[in-house]
């Protein structure tokens, strides 16, 4: 198994992914190859820095980065020797079996739409967070930023993918789907919520639950909770900014402490013909570290096999 790094990706790089590459290779078996697709020159002086064994790691040098605020299309055609761009053709040919990346979210999902090409039924694809439930284990929610505006049957079809992704990669058996809506009858909501809740409510794809409310996030009533891309970005803006004023305000509470995104690391780009794994812009070498981890757990759950199956 080969897992895929883009060393130039992120606020931090590349001193936070090589270091989060090597805290990953002494948690890694050693059939496992973590490939450092990025500045040769940085990443083996990164690696130096840390008395790292270049031999550890397999190098590919990709000397261009596509910045943050670059325009994903005119950086992803104009930079064909950057680290995402490199990346997503090593994916392709299947010298990687996983690529992964805390860089321009745009151009990774560029990558994912015309190189690697989305699987076939999938009308968009989509990325997840995780919700830390009250009583324990995690749900999920989708989309969180891909999709601003979604139509019934996309909303539909993420409630399948996150189905799939909860059961196959989190374990959890037959999970519930719920539609987040502003009241729990299915007359609520505006008109994509009702056409979608009326898509749900006899599906034979998923364990369809009905509407869920705001309040219901983090309790046990849904395991995959679904919703529109521009909803979904809120609530994890909200989640990160309610982590981030209990840590000002020094309030330590075990649960809370669960609302990290370092530990969870980041997401896989679900509806792909492969395995991308998008993590946050400011991630440490910890959520590197374990954002490559899940990266495996990802590839052995045969995630994109299990989805085309079910299309």
């Amino acid at each position: 198994m080969k897992i895929g790094i883009d060393i130039m990706g992120g606020d931090y790089a590349p001193q936070a992914t090589v270091s989060g590459a090597v805290l990953a290779y002494k948690e890694l078996p050693k059939e496992v190859k973590i490939v450092l697709i990025g500045d040769e020159a940085q990443i083996l002086a990164e690696l130096a820095k840390l008395g790292a064994d270049p031999t550890n790691f397999e190098i590919v040098n990709a000397p261009e980065v596509i910045g943050m605020g670059e325009h994903p299309t005119k950086a992803f055609t104009q930079k064909p020797n950057s680290s995402i761009v490199v990346g997503f053709h090593l994916l392709k040919e299947g010298k990687i079996d996983a690529f992964a990346s805390n860089g321009n979210t745009g151009a990774m999902l560029i990558g994912c739409m015309f190189t690697i090409k989305t699987i076939a039924g999938i009308i968009r694809p989509c990325i997840t967070t995780l919700l830390p439930k009250e009583k324990g284990g995690v749900g999920l929610i989708l989309d969180v930023g891909i999709n601003a505006d979604c139509k019934p049957d996309v909303l539909y079809q993420f409630g399948v993918l996150g189905s799939i992704l909860s059961e196959h990669v989190y374990g959890v058996k037959n999970p519930k789907v719920g539609l987040l809506n502003i009241g729990e009858e299915p007359e609520k909501g505006n008109l994509v919520a009702q056409a979608a809740h009326g898509l749900m409510k006899d599906s034979k794809d998923f364990n369809f639950i009905g509407n869920v409310e705001g309040r219901d996030v983090f309790n046990d009533k849904a395991d995959v909770i679904v919703c529109d891309g521009f909803t979904g970005n809120i609530v994890l803006k909200q989640e990160e900014a309610f982590y981030e004023l209990l840590q000002r305000r020094g309030i330590k509470d075990e649960y809370f402490e669960r609302f990290n995104y370092e530990i969870y690391g980041g997401t896989p780009v679900l509806g792909i013909n492969s395995t991308v794994m998008i993590g946050h812009g400011i991630s440490t070498d910890f959520a590197v570290k374990n954002m490559i981890l899940l990266t495996k757990t990802v590839i052995e759950a045969k995630l994109s096999d299990k989805i085309k199956q079910v299309f």
